[in-house]
């Protein structure tokens, strides 16, 4: 019967966790798209229906007007582009291309450091695990709360492992690497409403996801916003005020903030996405990469290149054939071409 109404009303759920990086992205593109929404946390008594259906157990998980269960955001945000074209998150044509590549650096290479700051740091990783419990089961006793939150956190301090930030080197350097981020968003929002414009796209979804599930949420990082005004209250309330209209800035000139993020990219994620690549393709457990100029071992893990052929299918097929040439020319000079031209 709820799912009739829903059906019947338009009306779309978000299942998944209000400290979650990529459940924040999914929120902040359904209200950039104006969409009919609801939030629901994942709780325990929903889990196994969700996850089910969806074939995931890892959230956001979207429950469109039809009863389709829909994981992965970026598919996501392609998916509803079409169902909301006046308001697409992934631009046509060049300008898609660019927004989907600095996309990519947040998606597959920043959520790393997210998971450090939550996990490292006993004031934030004690806060965040109970309140992950108590979302998803607002009646369990004092005593079982801490029990699985216990186990979460130490869950966490595998996450970090695997993903190459455990060493003091990688730490330090993860967080200098999120300060500038955070430098290049206080500097673009001095210069425009958004990150690559004048309306939103999907690399300002990512961005407040990171914000509003983490560095502007979780004791610890948030100590650093106090450094940036413009990017708490875009955060906290203006970034939602959209009203449909503006536009990026063009392909290849694009944004400050975006040519930052690019030339961040060819230092960290390009060789960590490489190696991974490679070790995919050698069946290998694990592999080593060169990161801020300290050799890392990483979990070998699918979804980055899955992630990242994502990118190369929009080159091949979501652009015209002339302006293929445009796009490898400044994938070259930001020397990402081997990340993404075949």
């Amino acid at each position: 019967m709820a799912e009739d109404k829903q059906s019947e009303a338009g009306l779309y759920t978000v299942y998944g966790s209000s400290l979650s990086y990529f459940t924040q992205k999914l929120l902040a593109a359904m209200k950039f798209y104006a969409a009919p929404h609801q939030f629901q946390h994942k709780s325990a008594a929903e889990r196994e229906a969700v996850e089910s259906r969806s074939g995931t157990h890892q959230v956001p998980v979207l429950l469109t007007p039809e009863n389709w269960m829909v994981a992965d955001t970026t598919p996501l945000l392609n998916m509803l582009d079409h169902r909301f074209p006046e308001r697409h998150m992934f631009p046509p044509g060049l300008e898609g291309v660019l927004v989907h590549v600095v996309e990519e650096y947040f998606d597959e290479w920043i959520a790393r450091t997210m998971v450090h700051y939550r996990w490292h740091y006993e004031e934030s990783a004690r806060f965040c695990s109970q309140k992950m419990v108590r979302e998803g089961n607002p009646d369990l006793d004092d005593k079982t709360v801490a029990g699985l939150a216990a186990n979460i956190a130490d869950w966490g301090g595998r996450a970090c492992r695997a993903t190459g930030v455990y060493s003091d080197r990688q730490e330090e350097a993860a967080e200098e690497e999120y300060v500038r981020i955070l430098d290049a968003v206080e500097t673009q929002l001095g210069e425009s409403q958004y990150l690559l414009g004048t309306r939103p796209c999907a690399v300002d979804c990512i961005v407040l996801g990171g914000l509003r599930a983490h560095t502007n949420h979780d004791p610890d990082p948030k100590k650093l916003m106090v450094n940036y005004p413009k990017t708490v209250a875009w955060c906290e309330s203006e970034a939602d005020r959209w009203d449909g209209k503006g536009e990026l800035a063009p392909f290849p000139a694009a944004t400050g903030f975006a040519r930052f993020v690019l030339r961040e990219s060819s230092l960290t994620y390009k060789p960590y996405v490489l190696a991974n690549a490679d070790a995919l393709a050698d069946r290998a457990k694990a592999f080593i990469a060169e990161i801020y100029d300290e050799e890392v071992s990483y979990l070998t893990r699918p979804y980055p290149e899955r992630s990242r052929r994502m990118v190369m299918d929009r080159i091949r097929h979501q652009i015209e054939p002339a302006d293929a040439a445009k796009v490898a020319d400044w994938l070259g000079e930001m020397g990402l071409s081997e990340c993404f031209i075949d």
